[in-house]
């Protein structure tokens, strides 16, 4: 159930099956690979710059803009700016953040977001 959830998170955030099968098997694990200083939480800056690598990595002209100049688009999708979606990011840390004290532990990472 855990690994769906952050399977769920990280296909929301990104649009790419491709990563969901990079995912690690707990959340531990995950929070690990987010941790880029160690200290055992998620910061904001460490959420966003985990969460825009897929989308760098899918901007194959690297002009921060996910449109048909990148690859193939849904029917009906929009171009993403880069920017806008790490504006999604932020908002989507705040509602994982449930005790508000700035970071993401593993079992914050695993949640649902709030509404």
């Amino acid at each position: 159930m855990k690994r769906r959830i952050v399977t769920f998170l990280v296909l929301a955030a990104t649009g790419s099956a491709v990563l969901a099968q990079a995912l690690p098997g707990t959340p531990a694990e995950y929070l690990k690979r987010m941790d880029a200083n160690g200290d055992g939480k998620v910061s904001e800056a460490e959420y966003v710059d985990y969460m825009s690598a897929g989308f760098r990595r899918m901007d194959i002209n690297d002009d921060g803009v996910l449109d048909a100049n990148d690859g193939p688009m849904r029917p009906g999708a929009r171009p993403v700016r880069l920017d806008e979606f790490q504006r999604n990011l932020i908002h989507q840390f705040h509602k994982l953040d449930r005790n508000h004290d700035g970071f993401l532990n593993a079992r914050e990472l695993t949640q649902p977001p709030q509404e």
